[in-house]
């Protein structure tokens, strides 16, 4: 009998090695992070510990104590999840939050998920399961959509708006962005100006939104496409676009593109067509890169303040660890048109 006991108490040790509180959550029905509060003494209420306490019997999980009192305490560090870190825009926004956070005595951890809701995902229960003071987020549509309620850290939202009154956000006027490029190229004479627009964000459809109304303003007619936002499928749009069989006259003679990703691949296509920028087609984008300016022409771009987005990011989160209930608030920066020979005037 005394053996049967020992094995007993073995397979209980056994078991609460190979079982987490991943399991326990699943088990619940809950998040990780609502696990740790329910063991925690934390803000849950009395069912859903008692729900957790269920899960934990059931699953035979031991609490590692030592560990819990270590994670309970601020880790002081910063979850920056980015679309895609070979976008000079997001890296430059990467380094403005990763120095303030420095400054702040902070650190940051990174991740890139390729425009990928289901690394969204994922990435954002890490950020839980790391017990993150906060998260600097540039989502899909899809997965802002989805986060009405938020996650158990203050989440401010970059580059691309959620809900309205779901989470604090700094983004670009994007709307007058876009058609403050219009603009320039209808005073410039240029008549079929299409657009090429990113699939996946917010930030895209308010571009596009922005170049339709000032298109219509000025009586134009509208032609935009929609691609994965990256150099490659911008480049194969393009290339389609102006392919010699497509001349007439609904051939563009000025390309909108909407970030600096697209307006490198839409480069690529104009020059391996053999055809000149800007006598055959202007181009004006996004993106003040360096790269826009050491080529001939110089490329037209609205500068976005890269380094503005990532400091008011961080100090949304500073304001919301200090007052977790305050209002959402929304900081909206202007671009700035950046004009050169690109988009120089027509003759004739």
């Amino acid at each position: 009998m005394r053996w049967q006991n020992t094995c007993h108490a073995s397979e209980n040790v056994s078991q609460s090695m190979t079982v987490g509180i991943r399991d326990v959550a699943r088990a619940a029905g809950v998040s990780t992070a609502t696990v740790s509060r329910a063991l925690g003494n934390g803000p849950v209420s009395e069912s859903l510990r008692q729900q957790v306490e269920e899960a934990v019997r059931a699953t035979g999980y031991r609490p590692n104590l030592s560990a819990r009192r270590l994670r309970s305490q601020s880790t002081r560090t910063v979850g920056l999840i980015v679309a895609d870190i070979r976008n000079p825009f997001f890296t430059a926004v990467s380094r403005a939050v990763e120095d303030a956070a420095y400054a702040a005595g902070m650190r940051v951890i990174l991740c890139n998920t390729d425009e990928d809701p289901e690394r969204e995902r994922m990435y954002l229960r890490l950020m839980e399961e790391e017990r993150v003071s906060g998260v600097i987020f540039a989502p899909t549509r899809a997965t802002a959509d989805s986060m009405k309620q938020g996650l158990d850290v203050p989440v401010v939202f970059i580059d691309r708006a959620g809900p309205p009154g779901a989470h604090d956000s700094v983004v670009l006027d994007n709307a007058a962005a876009s058609a403050a490029l219009v603009d320039h190229l209808a005073e410039e004479g240029y008549r079929q100006i299409a657009g090429l627009f990113g699939a996946t964000s917010s930030t895209a459809q308010e571009r596009r939104m922005g170049y339709e109304a000032a298109m219509a303003r000025h009586g134009l007619r509208p032609a935009s496409r929609i691609v994965a936002p990256n150099a490659v499928a911008a480049e194969a749009a393009i290339r389609d676009w102006l392919a010699p069989e497509a001349a007439g006259a609904s051939r563009p003679d000025a390309l909108l593109l909407s970030n600096g990703l697209i307006l490198m691949g839409a480069l690529r296509a104009v020059r391996g067509l053999g055809l000149a920028v800007p006598g055959d087609v202007a181009l004006a984008g996004f993106d003040n890169e360096p790269w826009t300016d050491l080529i001939e022409p110089g490329l037209t771009v609205i500068e976005q303040p890269v380094a503005e987005i990532g400091s008011q990011a961080m100090a949304l989160l500073f304001d919301r660890l200090k007052s977790p209930t305050q209002s959402v608030r929304k900081v909206v920066l202007s671009g700035r048109p950046v004009i050169r020979g690109s988009s120089r005037r027509r003759e004739g």
